[in-house]
C-alpha cells in the first residue's frame, strides 16, 4: 500500500494512482462547509441529503438505520467508515460481522452518494464523511426538521475494521444502568448524553436476540401485557424476528389492549420525544432503556426530556455533532477510498 505523508487539506485535493493514506488520528480540525469549492459546481452536502431523501421518501426505515450507522460507525474507533468495509484479506471479520451490529443497514445509501460523488470530483470526499451527513440528514427527515444542525466535515476512512472492536465497544442492549455509564464515559459522555442518544430508539426496529431478557423481566421493570402479549408472542412467531423499537409502531392488532395507550405519529417511526414519555411508562424494548429509570443520574433526564421535545431536539443535535468527532486511534492511517466497502491498495 502506497503511504502519502501530506497534511490533510492536501489529502483532499491529491489522489494517487493507488490510494491516499495520511498517517494520524485527527491531523486536523473538522469544519463546517469543509467541501465548499471542493468538488467542481456540485454541493457535496447537497447530493448527501437528495439522495437520502430520495431513499427515504420510497422507505422510511432507512433512516433509523442511517442514525444507527452514524452511532455505530463513530462509537468504534472513531468516525472512520468502517463500519462500511466488507470482509477481505486485510479484514477478514469486520465491524458488520459483530452481533452487536446484526440487522445494520442503510449502506446502499451510502454507495449511491460515493458513487454520485465519485463521478463528479474522484477521490475528494470520504466515506467517513458521508455516513456522518447522511445520519444527519436522516434524522432531519425523521424529526420532520425538528433535528437540525450543521456538521464539521474532514474526516478520512480507516483501513481497519474489526468485529471483535465493535461487540467489545458498543453498548449492550442488555446492559445495567453501571456498564451503560461506563461506557460512555469512555468516549467523553455523560450520564446526561447518555440518556439524550438512547432517544434514538423512538425509531427502528430490533431482533429478538437484543431484548429476550425482557421477557421475563419482573412486573416492576416491565408493562405486563406488553411483556407478554407483545414480546413473547413476537420472538415465538419465527426465528429471531424483529419487532418496532417503540410500541407506538406496533400494529394495533398486536398491541391488542395496550393500542388505546398509544398515541400514533402520522407516517409513524418519527424520530421524537415519545421514547422517554414510554420509558416512564415501562413501555421500552430494552434492558438498557429502561435502566435509564433506575438511577437518579439519569431518572432526571428521562423526565426533562418527557416533558420538553423540543429541548431534546436541541440537545439530541448537539449530541450528534459531538459524537462525529470521535476520531480514529492515534497511530492510525486514512485515505479517501473508491469504495465504500473495500480500502484502496
Amino acid at each position: 500500500m502506497k503511504v502519502f505523508m501530506a497534511v490533510c487539506m492536501l489529502a483532499v485535493a491529491v489522489r494517487l494512482a493507488a490510494a491516499i493514506v495520511v498517517p494520524s488520528a485527527a491531523p486536523c480540525a473538522l469544519t463546517v462547509g469543509f467541501y465548499n469549492g471542493k468538488c467542481g459546481n456540485v454541493s457535496v452536502e447537497s447530493v448527501v441529503y437528495d439522495t437520502v431523501k430520495a431513499f427515504l421518501d420510497a422507505d422510511k426505515s432507512k433512516g433509523a438505520a442511517l442514525v444507527r450507522l452514524l452511532f455505530h460507525d463513530c462509537f468504534v474507533n472513531g468516525c472512520d467508515g468502517s463500519i462500511l468495509l466488507d470482509n477481505s484479506t486485510t479484514n477478514p471479520s469486520p465491524e458488520k460481522f459483530a452481533g452487536a451490529n446484526l440487522g445494520i443497514a442503510g449502506l446502499d445509501v451510502i454507495d449511491a452518494v460515493k458513487a454520485k460523488l465519485e463521478t463528479a470530483c474522484p477521490g475528494v470526499v470520504s466515506c467517513a464523511d458521508i455516513v456522518v451527513f447522511a445520519g444527519r440528514d436522516a434524522s432531519r427527515y425523521m424529526s420532520n426538521g425538528g433535528v437540525n444542525f450543521d456538521v464539521p466535515a474532514g474526516r478520512l476512512d480507516g483501513i481497519v475494521s474489526s468485529s471483535v472492536d465493535a461487540q467489545n465497544t458498543l453498548p449492550d442492549s442488555k446492559a445495567d444502568i453501571g456498564k451503560l455509564i461506563a461506557n460512555f464515559a469512555a468516549k467523553g459522555f455523560t450520564p446526561e448524553e447518555l440518556v439524550i442518544l438512547s432517544g434514538a430508539h423512538s425509531i427502528g426496529k430490533a431482533h429478538c436476540s437484543n431484548f429476550d431478557d425482557r421477557l421475563t423481566a419482573p412486573d416492576s421493570e416491565i408493562n405486563a401485557d406488553y411483556r407478554d402479549n407483545v414480546l413473547s408472542k413476537t420472538c415465538k412467531s419465527a426465528p429471531n424476528p424483529t419487532l418496532a423499537n417503540n410500541i407506538r409502531d406496533i400494529d394495533a392488532a398486536t398491541l391488542g389492549d395496550l393500542a388505546s395507550y398509544v398515541v400514533p405519529a402520522v407516517g409513524g417511526d418519527y424520530l421524537d420525544n415519545s421514547y422517554y414519555k414510554n420509558n416512564k411508562n415501562n413501555l421500552v424494548l430494552f434492558n438498557s432503556d429502561w435502566a435509564l429509570v433506575g438511577s437518579n443520574a439519569t431518572l432526571q433526564h428521562v423526565n426533562e426530556y418527557a416533558e420538553n421535545g423540543t429541548l431534546w431536539n436541541i440537545d439530541f443535535a448537539q449530541a450528534l455533532v459531538k459524537l462525529s468527532k470521535l476520531a480514529m486511534p492515534a497511530g492510525s492511517v486514512g485515505q479517501i477510498r473508491k469504495t465504500c466497502r473495500a480500502i484502496n491498495y
